[in-house]
């Protein structure tokens, strides 16, 4: 599967909308130069955004090697602007790469994107909206709806470092047996406790989830 690297967006420090730390980078702006991408390590100590220049204000939630880098599609976008019937520009989401012609909601968690730079992601969970998302939105319930829609994007980890670029190809070229997907992975985690074993086929989930899950099991 191919796509294309639609819009590369990166995130300024901005007043926060709603939690409480200083500030927050949801308010990301295409960029036409290409960015640099790296592990940015652990989550609370490292460098936070995997995109060198990004900003995250609240770096106990997002960020870290397993949020390095947070990816949405054009063709999500497309149904929600249909359904708010409003215009929904890339990085509104606060996502650092806009993708066209990749299958989010299908793609299979532990799944490796190659762009033409020679930058190598690895999917890792979807997004589960917080109050921040909310106010940046504007929309009532936007956090109950977000989630609802199972349309979550990916959170991705780096593979291999590299430059992002907007335009750049992206080819899907490795795909776990497991063949859990976003969505799938989605729905049992915040709705369907019944099916959490089925999590554990997943080892590319991020450790810290792979952990929970473990224990609410037992």
């Amino acid at each position: 599967m191919n796509g294309i690297a639609q819009s590369v967006n990166v995130g300024r420090p901005g007043p926060s909308m709603g939690k409480d730390v200083a500030t927050t980078g949801i308010n990301k702006r295409p960029v036409s130069e290409p960015v640099t991408v790296r592990a940015p390590g652990p989550k609370t100590v490292g460098l936070h955004s995997g995109v060198v220049g990004d900003h995250i204000g609240d770096t106990e939630h997002h960020g870290g090697d397993d949020q390095a880098i947070y990816a949405y599609a054009a063709e999500d976008y497309a149904w929600w602007a249909a359904s708010l019937g409003r215009d929904l520009p890339p990085g509104l989401f606060g996502e650092n790469l806009t993708t066209s012609g990749l299958d989010l909601v299908g793609g299979v968690i532990g799944e490796k994107w190659e762009f033409g730079s020679g930058l190598v992601l690895q999917v890792t969970f979807g997004r589960i909206p917080c109050v921040t998302f909310q106010n940046r939105m504007g929309e009532p319930r936007w956090v109950k709806r977000f989630s609802a829609a199972n349309r979550t994007g990916a959170y991705l980890r780096v593979i291999a470092s590299g430059q992002l670029l907007p335009g750049d190809r992206i080819t899907v070229v490795d795909r776990p047996a497991h063949g859990l997907t976003l969505a799938e992975s989605y729905e049992i985690y915040m709705h369907d406790n019944a099916r959490l074993a089925r999590l554990l086929d997943a080892p590319e989930l991020p450790p810290k989830m792979l952990a929970e899950v473990a224990e609410r099991l037992r």
